[in-house]
Protein backbone atom coordinates (compact mmCIF):
# COMPACT_ATOMS: atom_id res chain seq x y z
CA UNK A 1 0.00 0.00 0.00
CA UNK A 2 1.24 3.48 -0.83
CA UNK A 3 -1.66 5.69 0.14
CA UNK A 4 -1.64 7.04 3.26
CA UNK A 5 -3.63 10.13 4.39
CA UNK A 6 -2.46 12.82 6.97
CA UNK A 7 -4.08 15.67 8.78
CA UNK A 8 -2.09 18.89 9.37
CA UNK A 9 -4.34 21.43 12.58
CA UNK A 10 -3.17 24.72 12.15
CA UNK A 11 -5.45 25.91 14.96
CA UNK A 12 -5.87 29.45 16.93
CA UNK A 13 -4.77 28.88 20.07
CA UNK A 14 -3.05 30.15 23.28
CA UNK A 15 -0.01 30.18 25.01
CA UNK A 16 -1.20 27.80 27.82
CA UNK A 17 -2.24 24.15 28.55
CA UNK A 18 -4.22 23.46 25.03
CA UNK A 19 -4.13 19.42 25.68
CA UNK A 20 -8.15 19.57 25.88
CA UNK A 21 -8.83 21.45 23.06
CA UNK A 22 -6.25 19.60 20.41
CA UNK A 23 -8.01 16.18 22.03
CA UNK A 24 -11.28 17.58 20.77
CA UNK A 25 -9.64 19.09 17.25
CA UNK A 26 -8.39 15.70 16.38
CA UNK A 27 -11.30 14.28 17.31
CA UNK A 28 -13.41 16.04 15.03
CA UNK A 29 -10.92 15.93 12.30
CA UNK A 30 -10.97 12.05 12.39
CA UNK A 31 -15.54 12.06 12.54
CA UNK A 32 -15.09 14.74 9.68
CA UNK A 33 -12.30 12.26 7.87
CA UNK A 34 -12.44 9.09 9.11
CA UNK A 35 -9.70 8.13 6.30
CA UNK A 36 -7.35 9.93 7.79
CA UNK A 37 -4.01 7.89 8.88
CA UNK A 38 -2.50 10.56 10.84
CA UNK A 39 -2.61 13.88 12.33
CA UNK A 40 -0.19 16.20 12.77
CA UNK A 41 -0.27 19.35 15.54
CA UNK A 42 2.06 22.02 15.15
CA UNK A 43 5.16 23.47 17.09
CA UNK A 44 4.55 24.04 20.97
CA UNK A 45 1.14 23.51 19.69
CA UNK A 46 0.16 22.12 23.28
CA UNK A 47 1.75 24.55 25.77
CA UNK A 48 2.91 27.63 23.78
CA UNK A 49 6.35 28.92 22.96
CA UNK A 50 8.45 29.99 26.39
CA UNK A 51 10.39 28.19 29.01
CA UNK A 52 8.20 29.06 31.52
CA UNK A 53 5.54 26.40 29.44
CA UNK A 54 8.22 23.50 30.21
CA UNK A 55 6.22 20.61 30.67
CA UNK A 56 6.63 18.79 34.31
CA UNK A 57 4.19 16.06 34.32
CA UNK A 58 5.11 14.13 31.37
CA UNK A 59 3.49 10.46 32.36
CA UNK A 60 0.22 12.37 32.56
CA UNK A 61 0.99 13.93 29.05
CA UNK A 62 1.86 10.79 27.31
CA UNK A 63 -0.71 8.99 28.83
CA UNK A 64 -3.11 11.12 27.47
CA UNK A 65 -1.75 11.49 23.61
CA UNK A 66 -1.13 7.70 23.81
CA UNK A 67 -4.66 6.69 24.68
CA UNK A 68 -6.05 9.27 21.93
CA UNK A 69 -4.34 7.56 18.96
CA UNK A 70 -4.89 4.19 20.48
CA UNK A 71 -8.58 5.06 20.76
CA UNK A 72 -9.12 6.66 17.64
CA UNK A 73 -6.89 4.31 15.58
CA UNK A 74 -4.38 7.21 14.17
CA UNK A 75 -0.66 7.56 14.12
CA UNK A 76 -0.04 10.87 15.76
CA UNK A 77 2.55 13.52 15.84
CA UNK A 78 1.41 15.91 18.55
CA UNK A 79 3.61 18.96 17.71
CA UNK A 80 6.43 19.16 20.72
CA UNK A 81 6.55 20.90 23.84
CA UNK A 82 9.52 21.96 26.08
CA UNK A 83 11.08 19.25 28.08
CA UNK A 84 13.59 18.94 30.50
CA UNK A 85 16.17 15.99 30.04
CA UNK A 86 18.63 15.48 32.28
CA UNK A 87 20.00 18.67 33.08
CA UNK A 88 18.85 20.37 29.45
CA UNK A 89 15.55 21.73 28.52
CA UNK A 90 14.69 20.49 25.16
CA UNK A 91 12.17 21.30 22.62
CA UNK A 92 10.87 17.81 22.38
CA UNK A 93 8.34 15.99 19.84
CA UNK A 94 7.24 12.16 19.81
CA UNK A 95 5.54 9.93 17.31
CA UNK A 96 2.90 7.45 18.47
CA UNK A 97 1.74 4.90 16.61
CA UNK A 98 -2.46 3.59 16.01
CA UNK A 99 -1.63 0.82 19.35
CA UNK A 100 -0.80 4.04 21.43
CA UNK A 101 3.06 2.92 21.41
CA UNK A 102 5.89 5.81 21.33
CA UNK A 103 8.07 4.91 18.15
CA UNK A 104 10.23 7.40 17.97
CA UNK A 105 11.53 10.88 20.20
CA UNK A 106 13.16 13.52 18.63
CA UNK A 107 15.24 16.72 20.26
CA UNK A 108 15.25 20.05 18.00
CA UNK A 109 18.26 19.85 16.65
CA UNK A 110 18.37 23.51 15.87
CA UNK A 111 16.84 25.96 18.02
CA UNK A 112 15.76 29.09 17.08
CA UNK A 113 18.93 31.04 18.43
CA UNK A 114 19.57 33.39 19.85
CA UNK A 115 15.29 33.49 19.96
CA UNK A 116 14.88 30.16 21.60
CA UNK A 117 16.96 31.13 24.80
CA UNK A 118 18.25 28.43 27.04
CA UNK A 119 17.42 25.59 24.97
CA UNK A 120 19.91 22.55 24.22
CA UNK A 121 20.16 21.35 20.89
CA UNK A 122 19.76 17.69 19.96
CA UNK A 123 21.65 15.56 18.27
CA UNK A 124 19.78 12.41 16.88
CA UNK A 125 18.44 12.52 13.24
CA UNK A 126 14.79 10.44 13.31
CA UNK A 127 12.85 8.26 11.32
CA UNK A 128 10.47 5.91 11.86
CA UNK A 129 8.66 3.41 9.45
CA UNK A 130 5.01 2.92 8.95
CA UNK A 131 4.76 -0.55 8.13
CA UNK A 132 3.49 -1.59 4.36
CA UNK A 133 3.86 2.35 3.83
CA UNK A 134 7.01 3.94 3.92
CA UNK A 135 10.00 5.91 5.90
CA UNK A 136 8.90 8.78 7.35
CA UNK A 137 11.35 11.88 9.37
CA UNK A 138 10.81 14.27 11.39
CA UNK A 139 11.95 18.11 12.17
CA UNK A 140 11.13 20.81 13.71
CA UNK A 141 10.71 24.73 12.87
CA UNK A 142 14.44 25.95 12.67
CA UNK A 143 16.12 22.77 11.63
CA UNK A 144 14.73 23.27 7.93
CA UNK A 145 17.08 26.26 7.55
CA UNK A 146 20.28 24.09 7.77
CA UNK A 147 19.43 22.00 4.53
CA UNK A 148 22.29 19.29 6.09
CA UNK A 149 19.19 18.05 8.17
CA UNK A 150 16.84 17.33 5.42
CA UNK A 151 19.26 15.88 3.67
CA UNK A 152 20.66 13.52 6.50
CA UNK A 153 16.71 12.63 7.26
CA UNK A 154 16.64 11.22 3.36
CA UNK A 155 20.13 9.93 3.38
CA UNK A 156 18.40 7.47 6.05
CA UNK A 157 15.42 6.62 4.05
CA UNK A 158 12.84 9.55 4.70
CA UNK A 159 10.29 9.59 1.82
CA UNK A 160 8.12 12.00 4.22
CA UNK A 161 9.35 14.62 6.05
CA UNK A 162 6.98 15.24 8.80
CA UNK A 163 7.58 19.25 9.94
CA UNK A 164 5.54 21.43 12.69
CA UNK A 165 6.80 25.09 12.93
CA UNK A 166 6.07 27.91 14.80
CA UNK A 167 6.20 31.18 12.80
CA UNK A 168 4.53 34.02 13.05
CA UNK A 169 6.98 36.78 11.46
CA UNK A 170 7.64 38.04 8.27
CA UNK A 171 10.26 35.20 7.47
CA UNK A 172 7.00 32.62 6.94
CA UNK A 173 7.29 33.41 2.74
CA UNK A 174 10.90 32.15 2.83
CA UNK A 175 9.98 29.16 4.92
CA UNK A 176 7.31 28.70 2.17
CA UNK A 177 10.17 28.65 -0.53
CA UNK A 178 12.64 26.47 1.49
CA UNK A 179 9.84 23.83 2.28
CA UNK A 180 9.32 23.20 -1.41
CA UNK A 181 13.14 23.37 -2.22
CA UNK A 182 13.48 20.87 -0.02
CA UNK A 183 10.84 18.51 -1.40
CA UNK A 184 12.61 19.15 -4.38
CA UNK A 185 16.24 18.58 -4.03
CA UNK A 186 15.51 15.39 -1.72
CA UNK A 187 12.72 14.31 -4.08
CA UNK A 188 10.10 13.45 -1.28
CA UNK A 189 6.81 15.04 0.33
CA UNK A 190 7.46 17.70 2.95
CA UNK A 191 4.55 18.44 5.48
CA UNK A 192 4.78 21.67 7.27
CA UNK A 193 2.11 22.66 9.52
CA UNK A 194 2.41 26.25 11.47
CA UNK A 195 -0.05 27.57 13.91
CA UNK A 196 -2.34 30.61 13.66
CA UNK A 197 -3.26 33.36 15.85
CA UNK A 198 -1.15 33.46 18.91
CA UNK A 199 1.20 30.57 17.64
CA UNK A 200 1.77 31.44 14.60
CA UNK A 201 0.62 33.14 11.31
CA UNK A 202 -0.79 30.27 8.99
CA UNK A 203 0.11 29.46 5.46
CA UNK A 204 0.87 25.63 6.11
CA UNK A 205 2.29 23.96 3.47
CA UNK A 206 2.37 20.49 2.03
CA UNK A 207 4.39 20.39 -1.15
CA UNK A 208 4.74 16.79 -3.72
CA UNK A 209 8.28 15.29 -4.31
CA UNK A 210 8.41 16.90 -7.49
CA UNK A 211 8.10 20.95 -5.76
CA UNK A 212 4.41 20.72 -6.71
CA UNK A 213 2.00 22.42 -3.88
CA UNK A 214 -0.45 20.14 -3.11
CA UNK A 215 -1.87 22.74 -0.40
CA UNK A 216 -1.42 26.14 1.05
CA UNK A 217 -3.42 27.20 3.84
CA UNK A 218 -4.05 30.78 4.24
CA UNK A 219 -3.88 32.45 8.08
CA UNK A 220 -6.67 31.29 9.61
CA UNK A 221 -7.30 28.08 11.30
CA UNK A 222 -8.05 25.15 9.34
CA UNK A 223 -7.73 21.18 9.35
CA UNK A 224 -5.63 20.21 6.54
CA UNK A 225 -6.40 16.64 5.40
CA UNK A 226 -4.67 15.24 2.37
CA UNK A 227 -3.72 11.23 0.78
CA UNK A 228 0.30 11.18 -0.03
CA UNK A 229 1.06 8.73 -2.62
CA UNK A 230 4.25 7.21 -1.77
CA UNK A 231 4.62 5.73 -5.07
CA UNK A 232 5.05 9.02 -6.44
CA UNK A 233 8.18 9.73 -4.42
CA UNK A 234 10.01 5.92 -5.56
CA UNK A 235 8.90 6.95 -9.39
CA UNK A 236 10.33 10.73 -8.85
CA UNK A 237 13.40 8.96 -7.46
CA UNK A 238 13.71 6.44 -10.10
CA UNK A 239 12.69 8.55 -13.58
CA UNK A 240 13.76 12.19 -11.86
CA UNK A 241 11.47 15.58 -11.53
CA UNK A 242 9.74 15.85 -14.64
CA UNK A 243 11.59 13.24 -15.81
CA UNK A 244 14.88 15.62 -15.86
CA UNK A 245 16.79 16.15 -13.05
CA UNK A 246 17.55 13.22 -10.57
CA UNK A 247 19.41 14.93 -7.95
CA UNK A 248 19.73 12.26 -5.06
CA UNK A 249 21.33 9.73 -7.40
CA UNK A 250 23.61 12.36 -8.72
CA UNK A 251 24.17 13.06 -5.05
CA UNK A 252 24.99 9.19 -4.26
CA UNK A 253 27.15 8.80 -7.87
CA UNK A 254 29.29 11.98 -7.08
CA UNK A 255 32.74 11.02 -5.56
CA UNK A 256 33.19 14.76 -4.39
CA UNK A 257 34.32 15.51 -0.59
CA UNK A 258 32.41 18.00 0.16
CA UNK A 259 34.99 19.90 2.81
CA UNK A 260 32.59 20.71 5.59
CA UNK A 261 31.82 17.10 6.00
CA UNK A 262 36.17 15.95 6.07
CA UNK A 263 36.14 13.85 9.44
CA UNK A 264 39.79 15.92 10.10
CA UNK A 265 38.26 19.46 10.92
CA UNK A 266 34.89 18.76 9.64
CA UNK A 267 33.17 22.09 9.46
CA UNK A 268 36.23 24.33 9.60
CA UNK A 269 34.93 26.56 12.27
CA UNK A 270 37.55 28.49 13.16
CA UNK A 271 38.05 29.58 9.46
CA UNK A 272 37.71 33.22 8.37
CA UNK A 273 34.88 32.70 6.75
CA UNK A 274 33.32 31.51 10.13
CA UNK A 275 35.09 33.79 12.80
CA UNK A 276 34.18 36.68 10.54
CA UNK A 277 30.12 36.17 11.35
CA UNK A 278 30.48 37.79 14.50
CA UNK A 279 28.14 35.81 17.24
CA UNK A 280 24.62 34.59 16.93
CA UNK A 281 22.92 37.52 19.26
CA UNK A 282 19.81 39.59 19.09
CA UNK A 283 20.66 42.14 16.24
CA UNK A 284 21.75 45.61 17.58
Amino acid sequence: MSYFSIAGLQLDLGMHNNLDVLITKTEQTCKLYPWVNMVVFSELALTGAGKHNIVDDIDALEQALCQLAKRLNIWLVPGSYYQRIENDTLNHLKVINPQGEIVARYNKIYPFLPYEKDVANGDQFVTFDVPDVGTFGVSICYDMWIPETIRALTCLGAEVIIHPTMTGTIDRELELCIARTHAITNQCYFVDINGAGDQGNGQSIIVGPEGDVIYQADRTEQIIAVELDLSRVRRTRERGIHGLGQPLKSFRDNPIEFPQYKQEGAVERESAMFSDLGKLEVPK
